[in-house]
């Protein structure tokens, strides 16, 4: 794959409310630090490199950028480095960041925040990234419990003008549907990938049914999580990979963009390779032959 000579568009499209972006966008987890997000130990990544990446990815055509204000390392955020970056920003770019987790100064997590805190959240990405609105933001939860009280805080920051449009993060079905009682959803940001639980999966055709985009987190690094990808890869993976001359990371990247138009990537790295790879899936199709032996994978579990 000629993968300098490929853009975002080869991936093709999908609306998040009233924006259209290309399927391939950018995550922004890894880009201020080197090995594992959140890492108390990571090494900042240089700075000039971080900017030259986000800069050569909106080159390429990438237009949705999924990031966070609890995004940072010692010396970098990611929300600044995007606006040292991207400022003034292109008309069709769409900015996603999510609010619920928060980290102290040290790097510490905090309790996720009530729904009075969101807003305090809310303004410091506008301040970060100086923008006067964040075009998504997703409510990230953990657990089961109902979210109508924070989902609600958020959908008032909307009416306020402050948020264009809201989704939701690391959450199940009933969450969705409790969140659509109180405002429109435009995406589900889960993890999924190879492997995937048929849980995961039928939640993921239940947003396609709804045209809600369904944007997975940890599509590469699968059960590596934040460290990243793992060394060892499923068999069936490799064997693919090889015989399509690229590499696990696009295989499995390629297989996610497959499981329907609705579906968003967002994948992450700080190397300029990497970028134009993650963008030159985006051209990758699977036949059925592929498809159905990945799709016969059964759950990571290591």
């Amino acid at each position: 794959m000629t993968s300098q000579t490929i853009t975002a568009a080869a991936s093709g499209t999908w609306k998040l409310g009233d924006r259209t972006v290309n399927r391939i966008g950018f995550g922004a987890m890894r880009l201020t630090q080197h090995g594992e997000a959140f890492a108390a130990d990571a090494i900042p990544r240089d700075r000039d490199q971080a900017i030259g990446v986000l800069r050569r990815a909106v080159e390429l055509g990438v237009n949705h950028i999924d990031t966070a204000a609890f995004y940072f390392s010692q010396l970098r955020s990611a929300n600044e480095l995007i606006n040292r970056a991207l400022a003034p920003y292109p008309d069709d770019l769409v900015i996603t960041t999510k609010v619920g987790p928060g980290r102290d100064p040290s790097g510490q997590w905090l309790p996720h925040a009530t729904p009075k805190q969101l807003r305090g959240q809310v303004e410091e990405n506008l301040r970060q990234l100086g923008r006067d609105h964040i075009d998504v933001v997703n409510l990230r939860i953990i657990g089961t419990d109902s979210i109508a009280e924070r989902f609600g805080a958020l959908a008032e920051l909307r009416e306020a003008g402050l948020i264009r449009h809201l989704g939701l993060s690391n959450v199940h079905p009933h969450h969705l549907a409790e969140a659509q009682t109180i405002a429109p959803v435009v995406c589900v940001q889960n993890m999924y990938g190879i492997g995937a639980s048929p849980e995961q999966k039928e939640f993921l055709h239940i947003c396609g049914e709804q045209r809600i985009a369904f944007v997975p987190f940890y599509s590469i690094a699968g059960t590596g999580r934040t460290v990243g990808a793992a060394s060892g890869d499923i068999r069936d993976v490799h064997t693919i990979a090889r015989s399509r001359g690229v590499s696990a990371a696009q295989i499995r990247l390629a297989w996610t963009l497959h499981q329907g138009p609705h579906v968003l990537a967002i994948p992450g790295t700080g190397d300029l390779d990497h970028l134009a790879q993650n963008v030159a899936t985006g051209s990758l199709r699977l036949s059925e032959d592929e498809l159905t032996v990945l799709d016969s994978l059964h759950h990571e579990t290591a």
